[in-house]
């Protein structure tokens, strides 16, 4: 795992000295994500640098920006390939030549023998560049499910890419001015959707594309061109007829294999354990893949509630872990500078702040650590799937509607679960012949509504369309409200906020994180299962639960989940409570004029009088603000090269 970045300059080929030097002040900004090597490579048009996290063959051989044996193709990458050895034995047969144990060769030797026709067989995850002397062409690449990150933009003398934004603003001439059509979708959706990013001129590579960058004779760059080259096949085709013990036993044949090919290593290796159902199984399939004892990372929180140490203490017993857990009482208000520092867009999922803090804890002993993460996409595992089955069913009952209104009527008025009957009013309000509208209220931060009470300003103009638009298409794909809402989070949630956030805190300590359950083979069988087998009665991830039964306790598999967070809410009343009010209500926020003051005072007095719970806004809201104040207000060279711990 690394950080790379790069340039393709226009006109003619310039002094290498001067380009060097800006690789290097591109690298630099992501040293933290490569701590072992850096290096840097340019013939005065195109440049490749890179800081690597050695990995696969630690040795100088593996060394990068790394060429061809013939010079042609130099390649900067970022990921692990774990077939490399296979597709290694088939270039060896070609004749191709290798100096090293590296995945990276294999890619470089692979693209210089089959060109794009590479990145379909590799199985892993990456983010790359390749320079193509024979072509004078750049070519980027990003893997399959978006595990890593790449960004790109273009200024009038140059091309540039890198593994976080910030590598990017460090090039003179790169605009650091705010896209309000981005920070719209952010608000409700609490991440950047791809391709946008909240700089306006910067984009994402989307997940499972590649980018081409040709040069012209007479210096010019190209309009880059878009090519994707995979998808998951679509839910509506996903039927058939399997016996269940069958697939069960399918199911932990293929999740063995997938792990399996995950422990591949030089460097020291362990896991994430939440006590949740997905990390829990991948330490299973750790230790029946018999590669010796699995050492294993848990942390908690003292909040009640939010503490799952007793249930991955369970599963490391079972399997005889070297198991380390740590409860954490953060320091919120010091830990936030350091996230939006390193996420470098606003990004609103609190979870981010116990993955921060658990792979601080793993990477005091291990570089490498597989998780969990994509079994809830995968086996239909979050609540809100199961909030749209349930809506369906009450689509087919006449009259349903007005008695479920009348028993939400008489639901205790704790603070909980009047948050929870709002969302539930708006799902079944929302209208029938729009699914994913009926989705919006499960996993949406602001709603259209919200948005109209809170905007002011340039905000306003973004209220002429609706971030909801982007999910239409996925809902349009797929056959039921459960698979579109599966389907919608699978291109959407997946890539940009849970991937976005496993790469960031994980690289942010230099730690290579794996993701067994989103291998790109186990999850194009997983689609194919029918709904109503992962999801039998209405019990999320069902088959996936009864597949692990003798594997993991069933106090475990069956309990209520509760998902890797922490207290926000709590916080926004207590150590935060000061930080909230200073920041939003700001004479800087003020003046920034895109929010109504007295809309936000409203939100964070009846949040910290316990009238209702806003956390999702204000959360949201808050970490805009932080982004705001750090990389746009402030000079650029001073965020740029902040610090990172």
């Amino acid at each position: 795992m690394c950080g790379i970045a790069g340039f393709l300059t226009t006109g003619a080929p310039r002094p290498g000295r001067d380009l060097e030097a800006r690789l290097w002040r591109m690298i630099a900004t992501v040293r933290h994500r490569g701590p072992d090597d850096e290096g840097v490579w340019t013939n005065g048009q195109a440049g490749l640098a890179h800081a690597r996290l050695s990995i696969i063959d630690p040795t100088p051989a593996g060394h990068q920006p790394m060429a061809s044996a013939d010079g042609t193709v130099w390649i900067s990458f970022n990921g692990e390939i774990y077939n490399f050895a296979e597709i290694r034995r088939e270039l060896d047969s070609l004749g191709y030549l290798f100096r090293s144990r590296s995945d990276t060769e294999v890619i470089v030797n692979g693209w210089h023998a089959w060109g794009p026709e590479i990145f379909s067989r590799l199985r892993g995850m990456f983010a790359l560049a390749i320079w193509d002397r024979r072509s004078r062409r750049l070519i980027l690449a990003r893997d399959r499910l978006g595990k890593k990150p790449l960004y790109y933009t273009t200024t009038p003398d140059a091309f540039l890419f890198g593994s976080e934004i910030k590598a990017l603003l460090v090039w003179p001439g790169v605009s650091r001015e705010p896209d309000l059509s981005a920070i719209d979708h952010y608000l409700a959706f609490a991440y950047v959707p791809a391709p946008d990013t909240a700089f306006a001129g910067i984009r994402k590579l989307p997940a499972a594309h590649y980018l081409l960058a040709d040069t012209h004779p007479d210096g010019t760059i190209g309009d880059p061109v878009l090519v994707r080259y995979w998808r998951l096949p679509e839910p509506r085709a996903a039927r058939g007829h399997r016996q269940i013990d069958e697939l069960r036993r399918e199911l932990v044949f293929r999740l063995e294999e997938a792990v399996r090919l995950r422990l591949l290593s030089d460097v020291p290796l362990g896991a994430f354990l939440s006590g949740g159902v997905d990390s829990s199984s991948v330490v299973a399939m750790m230790a029946r893949a018999g590669s010796g004892t699995v050492r294993t990372f848990s942390i908690g929180f003292a909040a009640a509630g939010y503490d799952e140490t007793r249930y991955a203490r369970m599963v490391a017993d079972r399997y005889a872990t070297d198991h380390e857990e740590l409860v954490v009482e953060p320091d919120a208000v010091a830990v936030l500078p350091k996230l939006v520092w390193h996420y470098g867009e606003p990004f609103a999922d609190p979870s981010a702040i116990p993955t921060y803090y658990i792979s601080e804890l793993a990477r005091r002993r291990v570089t490498v650590a597989l998780n969990g993460d994509g079994g809830d996409e995968c086996f239909l595992g979050y609540g809100r799937y199961r909030a749209m089955h349930y809506a369906a069913l009450l689509d087919r009952i006449p009259g349903s509607r007005a008695q479920i209104e009348r028993l939400l009527s008489l639901a205790p008025r704790s603070l909980e679960r009047q948050y929870k009957i709002s969302r539930i009013r708006e799902v079944l309000r929302a209208p029938r012949e729009q699914p994913f509208r009926r989705y919006a209220p499960t996993l949406l931060a602001f709603t259209d509504a919200d948005k109209k009470d809170c905007y002011a300003g340039a905000m306003r103009d973004q209220l002429e369309r609706s971030a909801l638009d982007l999910l239409a298409p996925y809902f349009g794909e797929a056959d039921g409200i459960v698979a579109g809402a599966n389907w919608a989070d699978i291109h959407t949630y997946l890539p940009d906020d849970l991937m976005v956030k496993v790469d960031v805190a994980s690289m942010a300590h230099g730690l290579e994180s794996r993701s067994p359950l989103l291998d790109h083979v186990f999850m194009e069988w997983a689609v194919n299962l029918p709904d109503q087998i992962k999801m039998a009665g209405g019990v999320t991830k069902a088959l996936f639960k009864s597949a692990m039964e003798p594997y993991l306790p069933a106090e475990l598999l069956h309990r209520r989940k509760m998902g890797f967070s922490c207290p926000v809410d709590q916080w926004l009343r207590t150590e935060l409570k000061e930080l909230a009010h200073d920041t939003l209500l700001s004479r800087r926020a003020n003046e920034r004029g895109l929010f109504r003051p007295d809309y936000i005072r409203r939100l964070l007095a009846e949040h910290c009088s316990f009238t209702r719970d806003h956390h999702p806004r204000l959360w949201s809201l808050l970490m805009l603000e932080l982004w705001f104040t750090m990389w746009i207000d402030g000079p650029a060279e001073a965020a740029v090269l902040r610090p990172a711990a």
